[in-house]
Parts: C-alpha cells; sequence; structure tokens
C-alpha cells in the first residue's frame, strides 16, 4: 500500500476542538520549529457539503501540519483526502478517539473502534486516494472492549492495510454517562498499555498522548516509544513546547534550565525561554496579527493563544487581564497587544 513520506512526529501537539486553529498553530510554530501539528479534526461531510476553503486555511508557516479528519464513509472520507491533499497539508490523521455524543451520532471518533474493519476500509480509500500519509488517532478501547488482547486485534487490522504509524491515547473511552471533558481524566492513564503496544508491534511508530506536561515526562516516554504527543499543556503552557524543543536538542536533560513560571522550574519540567526570549516571540507573533486584523479576523481569536504564555511572573495578571478585556478586544487595535507587553516589562522592571 503506498503511502506518502512521514513528517518527523517526535515531539507533536494534539488535535484540540476550539484550541488549535491556525491562530495557536502560529504561536506553537514559533516557540517549536520542529513539532508536528495537527488541525481542529474536521468532518469529511463539513468539507464536501460546506467551504473547503475556510476549513482547510492555513499557512505555509504552520509546516509541518496534519489535517486530522472526522468521518466513518470511505468514499466521502477519500473525497475529503483529497481536498486536504490540494490545500497542501503534511499528513492525513483519522479520528478514532472522540467521545463526544455528537460525533457518535455521526458513527465516526471512539465509537470506531467497535468496527476495526471500517476503520481498515476507511485508511485503505484515504490511501488510494491521496500520496499523502494516512495515519489513526484512537484510545486504548472503549467500553468493556478493554484489554491488550483487543488492542492488539484492532491495530492489527489497520495494519493489514498499511498503516504507517499510530497515535494512542492512554485512556480508554467510556461512551456512555461520561462527557468528553470527563473522558480527559476519569479514565485512568495506561501509559504501560502503550509500551507493550510498541513492544508487540517494533515496526509500527507510536505516538503516545496523554496528560503529558513536562519535560522530563517527554523524556521518559521517548525511551519506550517513537514519539511524544502534548495536547492541553501546550495551550495552557506554551513555552513547554520550546522546552520540549530544546531537550530534544540535548544529550544531557539535565542542561535544560529554562526558568519556568517566576523564574522556577515548572513542576517536572523547566522552561528554557526568558522573559526577552518570550516578548520577542510575541513581536514575532504581533506582526502575523497585524496581518490577520487587515483580513477581519477578530483579534479576541487572535490573543487567545497567547494568555498562557506567560505564568506567575511579574505582570501576568495585568498581561492576562488585557488580553481578555472583552470591550478592549472589540476595537481591533493592536495596542491591546502593546499593552499586554508592556505589563509584562514594567512587571519585571518593578520586582
Amino acid at each position: 500500500m503506498k503511502t506518502g513520506l512521514l513528517p518527523d512526529a517526535t515531539l507533536c501537539v494534539a488535535p484540540m476542538m476550539a484550541w488549535t486553529d491556525r491562530h495557536c498553530r502560529t504561536l506553537h510554530r514559533l516557540l517549536s520549529p520542529r513539532a508536528l501539528l495537527f488541525t481542529e479534526m474536521v468532518t469529511a461531510n463539513a468539507l464536501l457539503h460546506g467551504d473547503p476553503e475556510h476549513l482547510l486555511r492555513h499557512g505555509a508557516h504552520e509546516h509541518p501540519v496534519a489535517l486530522q479528519l472526522g468521518g466513518s464513509d470511505p468514499a466521502d472520507l477519500a473525497r475529503a483526502a483529497q481536498l486536504g491533499a490540494a490545500a497542501g497539508f503534511q499528513e492525513l490523521n483519522l479520528n478514532v478517539g472522540c467521545p463526544s455524543d455528537r460525533v457518535q451520532r455521526g458513527r465516526f471518533g471512539a465509537c470506531l473502534m467497535r468496527e476495526p474493519a471500517l476503520v481498515a476500509d476507511c485508511i485503505a480509500a484515504m490511501m488510494a486516494a491521496t500520496p499523502l500519509p494516512v495515519t489513526v488517532k484512537c484510545r486504548l478501547g472503549v467500553d468493556e472492549l478493554d484489554n491488550d488482547e483487543w488492542l492488539s486485534a484492532f491495530i492489527e487490522a489497520l495494519l493489514a492495510v498499511g498503516l504507517p504509524r499510530l497515535y494512542l491515547h492512554a485512556r480508554k473511552a467510556i461512551l456512555k454517562g461520561l462527557s468528553p471533558a470527563q473522558n480527559r481524566h476519569i479514565p485512568p492513564l495506561q501509559y504501560e498499555r502503550v509500551y507493550r503496544m510498541k513492544a508487540q508491534f517494533p515496526t509500527l511508530p507510536i505516538i503516545i498522548n496523554g496528560g503529558i506536561d513536562s519535560v522530563a515526562a517527554t523524556r521518559a516516554h521517548l525511551a519506550q516509544v517513537d514519539g511524544v504527543m502534548i495536547g492541553r499543556a501546550a495551550f495552557q503552557h506554551p513555552a513547554l513546547l520550546a522546552a520540549i524543543e530544546h531537550d530534544l536538542a540535548t544529550v544531557d536533560a539535565s542542561e535544560t534550565t529554562l526558568p519556568g513560571p517566576g523564574g522556577a522550574a515548572a513542576t517536572g519540567a523547566t522552561v528554557r525561554l526568558t522573559q526577552d526570549e518570550l516578548l520577542a516571540v510575541l513581536q514575532e507573533y504581533r506582526s502575523y496579527a497585524i496581518q490577520e486584523l487587515a483580513q477581519d479576523i477578530r483579534l479576541a481569536d487572535l490573543t487567545r493563544p497567547l494568555l498562557g504564555l506567560f505564568h506567575a511572573v511579574p505582570g501576568a495578571r495585568r498581561y492576562r487581564r488585557l488580553l481578555s478585556d472583552s470591550a478592549r478586544l472589540k476595537t481591533g487595535h493592536i495596542e491591546v497587544l502593546d499593552e499586554a507587553c508592556s505589563a509584562i516589562a514594567q512587571g519585571r522592571r518593578a520586582a
């Protein structure tokens, strides 16, 4: 089965609905030149019957970027894959992990884990329709289907059609009784099960996801699997991406000595960017924001990814308040971002 060249996935940022839009990806790329970024999930139905140009819009500066698709009809997914390839993405990823009721009603996401043959058909159809690599992101299991024997059989079904890489969230999904938010923390993390899958399928690149929020944890996982996917921590504490990237390029993990929030080490990790360096990133993002404002993009959409850039440093509270002030943001003036930068600089001088 043909497949395109896989982009490096040693470090990835998870697809997160309402979070990993192109503005968020732009910030993440400024912080991490090597990370494989993901779009929010886009359904095949939305692409085929909506506005694909809007849904697939992204910039070359974001590359490499994987497009995550949702769906369960092989023919529709094949057509959506062609649109994704034409739009310039580097990888296509099928969502087999989202547990929301809406997604289940559409017969895709985590509930597809109950139908490995259908998932395999979807992958095969997408692969036949595009030269891009087609991967899968799934969970350890769903409801009662939750043991290594069953998961192994699921993976084998995907390998039979040429799956080149698997992103494995180290939790099961509980499809009835838990909300998507609860599914992110109530089912326990079971990293050892991911490690066992890697041992059982040594030639399949496996990327681990779920609850990873530090340089130390990343390094520990990379001793067992092929890559690490950071989720909420990348949005809530984006400078972590720079810390991990630095660590990946460092022989000795102890050399990662970046000041974290307030100049102190973050729990289980350190952050390499100084406040000056973070402000420099913010200035680069400012240039991007000016271009987007000229295209009538809302300032609130542009500032939302920035809220977690500074933690517990002098001026950070005022910085966040300015960037979330709805009245100021409605003006659409870039001066709001400039004032937020000044809050950090003034806070440092006063400290």
